[in-house]
């Protein structure tokens, strides 16, 4: 019979939480959740409670939310669960080594990439936005530096062309959670060899930030393709047509060349063709400021003027 752990998981976004749902179908003994402090958000700037946190709460289990590890206090507050392993799963916060030394058979953390490729917080973004065919996701002892422990097991995973960020996301919070479950018995056999990464190799995917989602109608086609499946959902990659900023949800890219960069040569019910620096982007779904996403002739008939535009519809900068 398998041992039975004693557990501490440490998660925050939705990703994690498919790992703690999975842990909470197996024998094994939770003992607390570590989440992120709650924070406002939304336009009322209410507390929100973290995925992680709701599916904690909705099983019963004891969340813990301290403002960080590094504390005597806080390593002891983890010390008296007395826990045999420590599962972190894109909680945020890089544990020290006093949080390492805790648990009998060390800390473990889930991330959403091949490693050493894609080190850092936006994994599944950078691995879409650089056209890589496949990722995964990787299962390595924990150590100080950022997701640089050793290997301990790993599952691949193909990139589709049509998918988005969001897409990509569940796919691989799914096969984390399988992976992580799957691995328990034999982390606790230690029977699992760790492999140390080739730091040599690493890649690193820093967070997304808002201007890196404009669209730069100068760059190639294929990527601004990729922008617009890496940006959904979050922050939504954002163009310009017409001198009007709009979210693009989805695109497709066409042949052609030997257009000004920013110009709309068609618009039909197909959708909105704008020559790039290297092809041409058709926009399939736009957003325009304060409405709902819609389909490309859905937005034409709200915007009369652009079925007859045939000028510069202007750099992502609005020029």
């Amino acid at each position: 019979m398998a041992e039975r752990l004693r557990l501490i998981f440490a998660g925050t976004p939705q990703f994690a939480a498919a790992s703690l749902t999975a842990l909470t179908t197996t024998a094994h003994e939770l003992c607390a959740v570590y989440t992120q402090p709650d924070r406002p958000a939304g336009r009322g700037r209410h507390l929100g409670l973290s995925p992680v946190k709701q599916v904690a709460l909705a099983h019963g289990l004891q969340v813990m939310q301290p403002p960080g590890l590094r504390t005597e206090a806080a390593v002891a507050d983890l010390r008296a669960f007395h826990p045999d392993l420590i599962l972190v799963v894109a909680y945020g916060v890089i544990l020290p080594e006093a949080v390492l030394a805790v648990p009998r058979l060390g800390c473990f953390n889930v991330h959403a990439s091949l490693l050493p490729y894609w080190r850092g917080a936006a994994p599944v973004e950078r691995a879409i936005l650089a056209g890589d065919r496949d990722t995964g996701v990787t299962l390595m002892r924990v150590e100080p530096a950022l997701d640089s422990g050793p290997i301990v097991a790993w599952r691949r995973c193909s990139i589709r062309d049509e998918d988005t960020a969001g897409d990509l996301h569940d796919r691989l919070a799914q096969l984390g959670a399988k992976l992580l479950v799957d691995s328990l018995p034999a982390i606790a056999a230690g029977t699992l060899v760790p492999v140390a990464q080739d730091h040599a190799a690493a890649t690193y995917a820093p967070k997304i930030g808002k201007r890196e989602a404009l669209l730069d109608w100068r760059e190639p086609g294929s990527l601004l393709a990729r922008k617009v499946r890496a940006f959904n959902p979050r922050p939504g990659a954002t163009a310009y047509l017409n001198g009007q900023a709009v979210k693009v949800w989805s695109a497709r890219l066409l042949p052609g060349a030997g257009t000004k960069p920013g110009s709309v040569l068609s618009v039909s019910p197909a959708g909105i063709d704008v020559a790039t620096g290297d092809g041409v982007l058709r926009l399939l779904t736009v957003q325009a400021p304060g409405r709902r996403a819609v389909a490309a002739a859905d937005y034409l008939n709200s915007h009369p003027d652009l079925r007859h535009l045939r000028r510069a519809a202007g750099t992502a900068h609005g020029d």
